[in-house]
């Protein structure tokens, strides 16, 4: 027997060329949050079937959906799995394979579908009050368990007047006591706690099994006999404000009580279950109070006891956690050198790398991402990209030597494109000699013998990384013309926790030096030169890009997307307003307040002499725009020449509606173009 594959996948389709996006009415793409929460893999009987969602873009509609396909291990059988053209997510097996649970749109919103393979049908399992998460199976395949929002309360100051009959009066006020109440892409946050309840496969009313005023999230597990649920929260009293630390628990489905298995203090989660019901395999970190700490791979027994550490020796942050089906060994993913990739370790071994170049999931910019599910016997079905093509399927067995890719899903766009060569390159930071990792890409039809504009793309995060992945942004600056450098200066992910954790109260600080010093490896390589030098990113690239332009006037033009321009005012207005003291500087702003000034690229904007675009997305809560606007008017003020962009209806993630993207990257090379003295020469 073998294990059906589950893999929730979508892909990237976009125009490449002529400095535009979208021109068609659809195009897809590959939805990377999805990714993470439908890859626990169960023993199957039915065969080799790798289910994925596909994600689009509708132009017309500027809106994304995902629908779920089918395609057999060899290739064959590529299917769409229902009729309808809804939103559909989160495929999950039942135990003998027979079936699939997913979460599906409707007119009410969100609800649980089942799918028959026998005879390709489906039908609508729940009526639900609201959106339901992290479903799972029973071991006996009679119930489901999953996580739904319950609404609690607002509170109430006081008791307003009755409003007089036909009176316009404005709405009622907004009033929140939490801590945590609105989120960049979500707005505000109605108050209400997440909550476990199981519903039986064949459908009926679900029943709520949680309780208190607690979240408590998945994933979910079920126990090996049926009788407990596993998953993760903070039911801890100062759980508010407690917020990196999280728990596993297991809840008696018999009594109700609820029993913390872990107690280190940090984040364990993303737990998932040994085949034979014996272990707990899940990941986290011991908080040490630091910009990055490296999340490990733990196991422990299903009673809590006997915990341990997998991975230690790796110095990889691990996720996606996927157990073999004898038990024996898990399966997982991390990232190494900007390359993401699935490792493998037997509960008493060394970590096993199985594959590599994991990713093409994200929309724009080569940032890590994917996903993964293992047969039975070993053979892996993971997204797959190379910096040639966004994600596509890929399978690889024990034995094999290389992957052989299954799906080619872009082939008839990427056929009409030419795309720029991307070559890695390291260099040595002056700062203290480490090696600093980067990438160029290419113009298409580069001739060494002609000259080219150099531009940097600094990656946000800052506690993140890019690396040889496809990148559609990225791709259209290079067809424009530009040579693009984007390096991984300290900070980033995937060379170890110390690398990484080099930015505490040091922040922006020597990262900066490492992305000099990286231009500077390109003049000496010959593909860059001094008079054109042109730099954007954002987010922390932002914040970079506006650090670089206030230390030196190196650069032609620059544009700085969604920075953080003062870290008094943006750390008490973020939406994540609560998470930065002592973690990124010691103490909170009015603690210490030089210490946060001392960082902010507001104190060098005195210095600013390149010509600057800021732009902003009009409903970004992370970096709100009020952060741009303090560039913008400080440049207007100095008259330094500026322009502001604010892109409306956009959040911190500006490319999630497809003409927020386009207008993004137009907006971007229409300020370089206006700095560029002239085309390769």
């Amino acid at each position: 027997m073998r294990r059906m594959n589950t893999l929730v996948f979508t892909v990237l389709v976009l125009l490449i060329g002529n400095y535009a996006l979208g021109q068609e009415k659809h195009f897809e793409y590959l939805d990377v949050f999805d990714l993470q929460y439908a890859t626990d893999p169960q023993i199957r009987p039915q065969g080799d079937w790798v289910v994925y969602r596909r994600m689009g873009f509708d132009i017309l509609e500027d809106r994304a959906e995902g629908n779920l396909w089918m395609i057999r291990t060899d290739g064959t059988g590529h299917q769409k799995m229902t009729s309808r053209e809804v939103s559909e997510s989160s495929p999950t097996w039942s135990p003998d394979g027979q079936r699939l649970a997913f979460v599906s749109a409707t007119d009410e919103g969100s609800e649980i579908y089942l799918y028959w393979m026998d005879s390709g049908k489906f039908a609508r399992l729940t009526q639900l009050p609201a959106s339901p998460g992290s479903l799972s199976w029973s071991p006996d395949g009679k119930q489901l368990a999953f996580t739904m929002n319950v609404p609690e309360k607002a509170p109430v100051i006081v008791s307003l007047p009755p409003k007089p009959k036909n009176a316009k009066w404005a709405g009622p006020p907004r009033i929140t006591d939490r801590v945590y109440h609105e989120a960049d892409g979500r707005g505000y946050i109605p108050p209400g706690f997440s909550h476990l309840f199981v519903v039986s496969s064949e459908g009926g009313a679900a029943r709520q099994v949680s309780s208190g005023n607690y979240h408590h999230r998945g994933p979910v597990a079920w126990s090996s006999d049926g009788t407990a649920l596993f998953f993760t929260g903070n039911r801890t009293e100062d759980w508010e404000y407690d917020f990196r630390n999280s728990e596993i628990y297991r809840l008696n489905l018999n009594s109700g009580a609820i029993e913390a298995l872990t107690d280190s203090p940090g984040p364990d989660r993303g737990l998932v279950i040994s085949p034979d019901g014996k272990y707990i395999a899940y990941t986290g970190y011991t908080d040490r109070i630091q910009a990055h700490q490296t999340s490990e791979l733990r196991l422990m027994n299903a009673d809590g006891s006997g915990k341990r550490s997998l991975t230690a020796a790796l110095d990889r942050s691990v996720s996606g956690l996927t157990w073999d089906a004898k038990s024996k060994g898990v399966y997982f993913s991390y990232d190494d050198k900007g390359n993401t990739k699935i490792g493998y370790i037997p509960l008493s071994g060394d970590v096993q790398k199985r594959a590599d170049n994991v990713g093409g999931t994200s929309i724009g910019r080569p940032y890590g991402g994917g996903s993964f599910s293992v047969s039975a016997d070993g053979v892996l079905a993971y997204t797959f990209t190379r910096p040639e093509f966004p994600s596509d399927i890929a399978i690889v067995g024990p034995k094999d030597k290389s992957p052989r890719r299954i799906t080619e899903l872009n082939r008839g766009l990427l056929d009409q494109r030419k795309l720029g060569k991307v070559e890695e390159i390291w260099y040595t930071s002056s700062v203290d000699g480490r090696d600093i990792q980067g990438w160029i890409v290419y113009p298409p039809d580069y001739e060494s013998h002609k000259k080219y504009p150099l531009l940097v793309e600094n990656h946000g995060g800052p506690i993140l990384n890019y690396g040889d992945r496809f990148t559609a942004e990225i791709q259209l600056y290079a067809s424009a013309g530009y040579i693009v450098f984007y390096p991984n200066p300290r900070g980033s992910t995937s060379y170890g926790e110390e690398f990484a954790n080099l930015l505490y109260n040091n922040y922006p600080g020597d990262d900066y030096q490492d992305v000099m010093d990286g231009v500077d490896a390109c003049i000496a390589k010959g593909v860059a030169h001094e008079d054109q030098l042109f730099v954007t990113g954002g987010s922390a690239g932002g914040i970079m890009t506006a650090w670089m332009i206030g230390k030196n006037d190196r650069f032609e033009a620059a544009v700085v997307a969604k920075p953080v321009m003062n870290w008094i005012s943006k750390t008490l207005v973020a939406d994540n307003y609560f998470g930065y003291a002592n973690s990124r500087y010691p103490g909170q702003p009015w603690e210490n307040f030089e210490g946060y000034w001392k960082f902010s690229p507001l104190s060098l904007v005195g210095n600013i002499k390149t010509p600057t675009m800021v732009l902003v997305g009009m409903n970004d809560l992370r970096t709100p725009p009020s952060e741009a606007k303090q560039l913008y008017h400080a440049l207007k003020l100095r008259k330094i020449e500026t322009v502001l962009v604010e892109i409306p209806e956009a959040s911190h993630g500006i490319a999630n509606r497809p003409s927020n993207l386009i207008s993004k990257v137009a907006h971007t090379l229409a300020w370089m173009d206006k700095y560029r003295t002239s085309t390769p020469e």
